[in-house]
């Protein structure tokens, strides 16, 4: 029956023959590493030398010791350590790997020559050729497993930190500006970038949207909402790579400000997602705050929109259902057009007298002065859009409609404004 590894068939003499050979290979074998490896070319001091030394001793001595043992490589720690090493020393594997390549190369060729002055049969030399390099295979994958372990905690403790940057821009309270700057230095946002503009999306793993936006973007979710950094959102190309990596996910884009402003950008950002989530940002998959100011202004304050629809538009609750939908239709052509009947006639496809008609139903039900006086008109104007955008995200509001029939409201901000 064959062998798992291709050690395990090997005739058990070899170790006697190979042994003294391969411990006397171990200095060729580091001197060829580095005179091939250009990275490797440094005194062996430190933790480099100790790690290069023992790792070329412990795997020959290693691969001596498996010939005629079907088993798998019983230590691995070594490469392991080398594969951590390279990370610390911020290399790829691509030297390490070269350095595996050229050690096996001398190993090999010590031990075709003292295959040859003992006449081992070809067969044997063939399989003893296939064991080498399945071995350095193993050594390889296992120095590519310590690699990626080390890059996995980095990336960990970096993530980790990136949360706590953003966690402390989206807090309630304004923090201080020396630990938004320590902050930012340990999440590798040092020295400062010099615009940023925050998006909002889902929390549906936004650390890895981020590494799809701008060049040093962070994300992190943040529950019930996922935030990400960019970094010179307006840059060259920037605003198109960010719709390119969203991918029609929807997202909510705060303003373009100075490093020192992020918080402000994170904070409306953060406001307006509930509002976008719920279709009160327009179709746009994409939303930027700038674009819906007025919006975002009603909706950071939701008692007192609450307040202002209810004391505007709480006197058609009267009204049956059809009427008071006409009524508002009627009350926004109307604002929109300055107060022109004809104009608001046109868009509404009817007579100016149905409008005049209409209008004078409003003024019974709220008031001459709701319609007349320039504030009261600039405040129906706000309850309608706010009614119309924000009604199912005021306090206590179960459709738009039933945000005019002043219930008591909170203080509370809309869902997920953190």
């Amino acid at each position: 029956m064959a062998a798992t590894y291709p050690w395990g068939d090997l005739p058990t003499g070899l170790r006697e023959l190979l042994r003294p050979v391969l411990r006397g290979v171990v200095e060729e074998v580091i001197a060829a590493v580095r005179a091939e490896v250009r990275e490797y070319d440094q005194p062996l001091e430190g933790e480099f030398g100790m790690l290069i030394s023992q790792g070329v001793s412990v795997a020959l001595e290693q691969f001596v010791g498996l010939l005629g043992r079907d088993e798998d490589v019983p230590d691995l720690e070594t490469s392991e350590g080398l594969g951590r090493a390279e990370h610390r020393a911020g290399r790829t594997l691509d030297a390490l790997q070269s350095a595996y390549r050229t050690g096996a190369r001398v190993a090999w060729r010590a031990m075709a020559q003292a295959g040859a002055a003992e006449h081992v049969e070809s067969t044997t030399m063939y399989q003893l050729a296939e064991a080498v390099f399945a071995y350095i295979d193993r050594l390889a994958g296992a120095s590519v497993a310590g690699f990626a372990e080390a890059e996995a905690m980095r990336t960990g403790a970096l993530q980790a930190r990136r949360h706590a940057l953003l966690s402390l821009l989206a807090s309630a309270t304004p923090p201080d500006r020396a630990e938004v700057d320590r902050r930012a230095e340990e999440a590798g946002l040092m020295p400062a970038p010099r615009q940023v503009a925050a998006l909002a999306v889902g929390v549906s793993d936004p650390a890895q949207l981020a590494r799809r936006m701008p060049s040093g973007s962070i994300g992190a979710a943040l529950d019930p909402v996922g935030l990400v950094l960019i970094i010179d959102p307006e840059g060259p190309g920037r605003p198109a790579q960010v719709r390119v990596a969203l991918r029609d996910r929807p997202a909510v884009l705060g303003p373009t400000v100075a490093w020192e402003d992020a918080r402000g950008s994170v904070r409306l950002a953060l406001l307006a997602w509930p509002v976008h989530a719920g279709g009160g940002l327009g179709e746009d998959t994409l939303a930027r705050t700038d674009d819906h100011l007025l919006t975002l202004l009603l909706a950071a304050s939701p008692r007192l929109t609450k307040d202002l629809v209810a004391r505007r538009l709480g006197a058609l609750k009267g009204m049956t259902p059809g009427a008071q939908e006409r009524a508002t239709a009627t009350l926004l052509a109307w604002l929109a057009a300055h107060g022109d009947v004809s104009a608001a006639a046109e868009v509404l496809h009817v007579h100016p007298q149905t409008v005049r008609y209409r209008l004078n139903g409003v003024r019974e039900a709220c008031g001459d002065r709701a319609l007349d006086d320039p504030a009261s008109r600039l405040e129906l104007a706000l309850a309608l859009h706010a009614a119309i955008t924000l009604g199912r995200f005021l306090p206590g509001a179960r459709d738009s409609s039933s945000t005019w029939d002043g219930s008591e409201a909170s203080d509370d901000p809309p869902p997920g404004s953190a």
